[in-house]
């Protein structure tokens, strides 16, 4: 279960973060995601207004944006390495174009598709279920990523239910779900992917939120279901930082 960060976390997280939480409850403890509609929110209370930055980010801001480990809580440790159902399960072929497109931006890492400016990434391993947790903060045009989120937006309904094929695992039942983000920047989507088989079954959460000219991926994978509130509270810390990051940039201009 994820344990939150070391440090106290503003109001208004806390506050998101419990309005997620409730959510979850009512839909039992099956272990399965509750389905959403394609585009669901959370509203964040009291959060302050997205405000444009007034350059281009630059690959330091990127850097200094990134969730660190002690954001994350004493259970995540810097990662050793790709996750190991990376290559046996992710890396996989299906028939249907769409489906297959999804595949290869999970096994790239690239929902949003390839980054085109500033870009650091920040990864994250927790033994427990052999989870592992990706962060990005790269700068893309705002039109393109909302290109990208109506594609993921849509995937809950052309690509509901499919199999796809790996080499070391065979084949594999993939279940495509929407994920309920908070009300954070000034678009957003979230995508919850199961691999199952007849031993185990993997599920990814895959959130992408666009601020302005910027945005942020966060992927969480685990054996059983990633860390309780992992992603509401990681975006929640990481929209604001970015959003720090800008305001920094125009005090000092």
């Amino acid at each position: 279960m994820f344990r939150p960060p070391a440090r106290v976390l503003p109001v208004s997280v806390l506050a998101a973060v419990t309005l997620l939480t409730a959510a979850a409850c009512t839909s039992g403890r099956s272990g399965r995601a509750a389905e959403v509609p394609a585009s669901p929110s959370v509203a964040r209370p009291a959060a302050p207004a997205s405000v444009p930055p007034t350059a281009a980010l630059t690959q330091e801001q990127a850097q200094k944006a990134l969730l660190t480990e002690a954001d994350l809580g004493p259970v995540w440790a810097p990662t050793q390495g790709a996750a190991t159902w990376r290559d046996g399960v992710l890396k996989a072929r299906t028939e249907t174009p769409d489906c297959q497109r999804l595949l290869d931006a999970l096994y790239a890492d690239e929902p949003l598709g390839a980054p085109s400016g500033a870009h650091a990434v920040a990864a994250f391993d927790n033994g427990d279920d052999e989870a592992q947790l990706r962060y990005q903060v790269l700068a893309l045009r705002a039109a393109d990523v909302d290109r990208a989120l109506a594609w993921l937006g849509s995937l809950p309904r052309t690509c509901p239910g499919f199999t796809a094929t790996t080499t070391p695992s065979g084949v594999r039942d993939v279940r495509v779900t929407g994920l309920a983000l908070p009300d954070v920047g000034d678009a957003r989507r979230g995508l919850r992917v199961t691999f199952t088989d007849d031993s185990a079954t993997l599920t990814l959460d895959v959130a992408a939120v666009r601020l302005g000219d910027d945005a942020i991926v966060l992927t969480t994978g685990a054996l059983g279901t990633p860390p309780e509130d992992t992603t509401a509270e990681s975006l929640l810390l990481g929209t604001d930082r970015l959003t720090t990051v800008h305001h920094q940039e125009r005090v000092q201009a």
